[in-house]
């Protein structure tokens, strides 16, 4: 009886803390504009494009945002194209990767993650009947895992890995959690001391193994119509910065940073793209505000030149990781502030000079990597402006740092092919899934 009871006391939890914080989440929908995108699916209900006739069997596979859709590209793709019989659907919970994961796989299969209650997830199962759910990095949602067994489903985590911010949190609940990935058929830890963490918080050791990080399999960006556009709206005697997936109190940072290289190198533009759409808006004011000349994207004649010294907003979703291959130096953000940081294999597959901050707990392992490697160069918010002008007046110690960042991802690749062995038993009912 404590399995059902846990699942009980969960839910009525959830809800309780749905309710105390409605306040909060109606003021995010009202003020930014959060959350309204695919509230109706959110809450159960399945739109008209995921029709049941030939679902059974299928493979839904949940990404949260857009690193996590980025991550599993490759994989949609090698699934695709060996198991052509089976529909496909991806769900994910924020808007920017909902964008994404329709441009890549197609408006028809994407849709929004329900909420974890029961009432919004059983409609997606019965009308679904996943054969395989796979979720990508760490999604415990429990009545997601509890439910999706129930119905037979073969349930993996691709890409797993528990950061250094959740694991104590993990081990803290070790009694509920526990239980809730015994749901669990199959665990791909990106490193080994993710796998080791996951045995720590419950999960069974034969269903654990190591497979890298699909992050690395990320597919070279081909060139965009927008990095054609700014090749040519860009002199050629101006060095390119290119500041991506910035965060609140970092833009005040990288402004600093900018005129202090702009005392040396006058003409470099900078191309910044903050990591929340909700925020273009602020942060083109901040611009503004701060004197130094804008361009937005969202109202850019393409082609038109830039100015010299000039900022470039990006306030669009989906360009950043193009974008990258024009930069001289490239700064990967959330990582002046404590948030854990972002993805630095997009600018590094470019062969470009690669910045962060000291904050990377979400990345540990890739940093570990590329520091180690020497294919990254890790700057505070008081010696950012001095490292850029070092760089920017440097072409050949540039050139050592680009080349050393491609070399290591491409030493790196492979985590696909792992992962597709790995699922292979699941995907053809080959071994039992006992729940």
């Amino acid at each position: 009886m404590f399995i059902p009871s846990m699942y009980i006391l969960y839910s009525l939890l959830l809800g309780c803390a749905a309710l105390i914080s409605l306040p909060w989440w109606l003021l995010q929908m009202a003020r930014l504009g959060k959350y309204r995108a695919g509230f109706r699916q959110r809450m159960g209900a399945v739109p008209p494009w995921l029709q049941p006739a030939g679902n059974e069997g299928c493979i839904w596979i949940h990404a949260v945002s857009v690193g996590e859709v980025l991550a599993i590209s490759r994989l949609v793709g090698e699934l695709s194209r060996q198991y052509p019989e089976k529909r496909i659907f991806v769900s994910t919970t924020t808007a920017t990767g909902q964008a994404l994961a329709q441009q890549r796989f197609g408006e028809g299969r994407v849709f929004y993650m329900p909420l974890d209650f029961h009432f919004a997830l059983r409609p997606y199962l019965t009308t679904l009947r996943p054969g395989v759910l796979i979720l990508a990095e760490t999604e415990f949602w429990p009545n997601l895992l509890h439910l999706a067994g129930k119905r037979g489903a073969a349930v993996a985590v691709v890409n797993a890995r528990i950061s250094d911010r959740s694991f104590p949190r993990y081990r803290r609940l070790r009694w509920f959690f526990s239980r809730v990935i015994s749901n669990v058929d199959l665990f791909l830890a990106q490193t080994e001391e993710d796998a080791r963490r996951l045995k720590e918080i419950g999960a069974p050791e034969e269903c654990i193994a190591v497979s890298g990080n699909l992050k690395f399999d990320i597919r070279l960006s081909a060139g965009s119509p927008l990095t054609a556009s700014l090749h040519t709206a860009i002199a050629a005697d101006s060095p390119v910065i290119v500041c991506g997936s910035t965060a609140e109190g970092e833009e005040e940072q990288v402004i600093t940073a900018f005129r202090q290289v702009l005392h040396q190198f006058p003409k470099t533009i900078m191309i910044l793209a903050p990591r929340h759409p909700e925020r273009f808006e602020k942060v083109s004011e901040l611009i503004a505000s701060s004197g130094l000349k804008l361009t937005r994207r969202s109202a850019w004649q393409p082609e038109a030149p830039l100015p010299p010294g000039s900022i470039f907003l990006l306030d669009s979703v989906g360009e950043l990781a193009s974008v990258y291959e024009l930069a001289n130096v490239a700064f990967v953000g959330g990582s002046l502030v404590p948030l854990g940081g972002h993805n630095i294999l997009e600018p590094a597959q470019h062969g470009v000079p690669v910045l962060t901050g000291p904050h990377t707990f979400n990345f540990r392992e890739i940093v570990r990597i590329f520091e180690q490697g020497g294919g990254l160069r890790v700057v505070t918010a008081e010696n950012f402006g001095a490292v850029l002008i070092e760089l920017l007046g440097s072409a050949s110690e540039r050139d050592i740092l680009g080349r050393r960042a491609h070399e290591l991802f491409a030493q790196n690749t492979g985590a696909t092919e792992k992962t597709m062995a790995a699922l292979q038993p699941l995907l053809t009912g080959k071994t039992a899934v006992a729940k």
